[in-house]
């Protein structure tokens, strides 16, 4: 029987040494189409780009909606593209409750850059997932990475209080805020201290922009950290890295050197210290565990573990068992491995 064709490929090598060694923008979209559907090539197109990734620079862009995300990526994209460095963009819009697929909304905004071949923008439909990503986001990432990208933009979908995934998956994480979005203890609450490692003011130009830089730098000097502002960035005295806190207009351009000057400090910062690799550990260590747990929800699909479960439940429910020791049969039964004593 002849191999199955996949966009006009034969096998996931042929896929793949169009993307990487050819630089082909149609395989490369075709290379992250199959990781957003989870064809059955996904694992030796995960094989096979292995080698190849690990040498980009990830840099997320979050904040929430109409802070400015996708016009301040895209100036970030000219800025990084003056210096000569090929960019990639992930922006991952909400899903459509229609088709599933991304409203396109990032894209519409960056349309300066469609004609450059140095520059790669795809969006990427959060399909209900929580935390500003998608379940693709970290492998789509993977291929742009492979693929000789030198940087990756992540944009995030507008982001609330708790939805902080970027923190974990890129090297670098920008916060973006505009005037008039809450003051300094909204800013607090919402926890971006905890994932910024540069936080941007955008629309600067507006009323009340001053009013929330001086939130935003008091709120990192409360955190005990020193430092802060423009293009002095600093690393506190024991040795953490101290949020820098920038003003932009990123429509007009201005102040998006001193975030590019922000990011390559806090990138030489991540080297000097060792983070960069224990970032990207705990990324991996992230990422193997999303696949790992949708392994066991598929495996618990297509056993009797679902029927299982209901009969575990009745038992929850008759008080013959507690919840711990119920969960504990269930995954007894779905790993194979003996249960626990009692």
């Amino acid at each position: 029987m002849a191999a199955p064709v996949r966009g006009g490929y034969a096998n996931p090598e042929a896929l793949v040494a169009a993307a990487v060694e050819d630089r082909s923008p149609r395989a490369l979209a075709r290379l992250i189409s199959l990781v957003e559907d989870g064809s059955p090539w996904l694992r030796e197109i995960a094989r096979l780009l292995a080698p190849l990734a690990g040498s980009a620079q990830v840099i997320g862009v979050t904040g929430a909606p109409g802070v400015g995300k996708s016009t301040s990526t895209s100036a970030l994209v000219s800025a990084l593209r003056a210096q000569g460095r090929r960019v990639g963009v992930l922006a991952v819009d909400p899903s459509s409750p229609f088709t599933g697929g991304a409203l396109l909304g990032d894209r519409v905004r960056m349309t300066a850059h469609t004609t450059d071949p140095d520059v790669y923008i795809r969006s990427l439909a959060s399909r209900g997932h929580l935390g500003g990503l998608s379940w693709a986001t970290p492998q789509a990432l993977r291929v742009l990475d492979a693929a000789g990208y030198d940087v990756v933009l992540v944009e995030t979908v507008g982001v609330g209080q708790a939805e902080v995934d970027i923190a974990s998956l890129a090297d670098t994480t920008l916060v973006l805020l505009a005037p008039g979005m809450g003051d300094g203890i909204q800013a607090a609450k919402a926890g971006i201290l905890e994932i910024a490692d540069v936080l941007v003011v955008n629309k600067a130009d507006r009323p009340g922009a001053d009013d929330t830089y001086r939130d935003l730098t008091n709120m990192v000097r409360l955190s005990g950290l020193t430092g802060y502002g423009g293009r002095n960035a600093a690393v506190a005295g024991d040795g953490r890295w101290v949020p820098t806190v920038v003003r932009t207009v990123a429509a007009a351009g201005t102040g998006v050197t001193e975030v590019v000057d922000a990011v390559a400090a806090h990138r030489a910062w991540l080297e000097a210290s060792g983070e960069l690799t224990r970032r990207r550990a705990r990324r991996a260590a992230d990422e193997i565990e999303q696949i790992a747990l949708a392994g066991l929800r598929a495996r618990f699909g297509e056993t009797r573990g679902s029927r299982h479960l209901g009969a575990l439940a009745d038992e929850v429910v008759a008080g013959r068992l507690d919840p711990w020791t119920a969960a504990d049969d269930l995954i007894a039964a779905l790993t194979g491995s003996p249960e626990p004593d009692r």
